[in-house]
């Protein structure tokens, strides 16, 4: 369910601006897409561990949140953010 150290330095190295930049908005969305992708997963075999459930939704809303953020600082940014990751909207 959770992401191993190397998978978020490398989300970390992509979106951030450098190596230890993992605060920014960009580099939370991609952390929580992959979290959201990994959780799914779960969910698909594990259908009623409603506890995960809830968490998922949590960090779907956050990452929302987030990228509700990032799109009224810079319009270009978030198009590019969501296109990167496949996001939807």
């Amino acid at each position: 369910m959770s992401i191993t150290k190397e998978k978020t330095a490398e989300l970390v190295k992509r979106f951030g601006s450098n190596e230890k930049d993992s605060g920014s908005a960009a580099v939370q969305v991609a952390i929580l897409s992959e979290r959201i992708v990994n959780l799914t997963e779960h969910l698909k075999t594990h259908k009623k561990d409603f506890g995960s459930r809830r968490g998922l939704l949590m960090m779907v809303g956050q990452r929302r949140h987030l990228l509700d953020y990032i799109k009224s600082r810079k319009e270009s940014d978030y198009r590019e953010l969501i296109s990167t990751l496949g996001l939807r909207r």
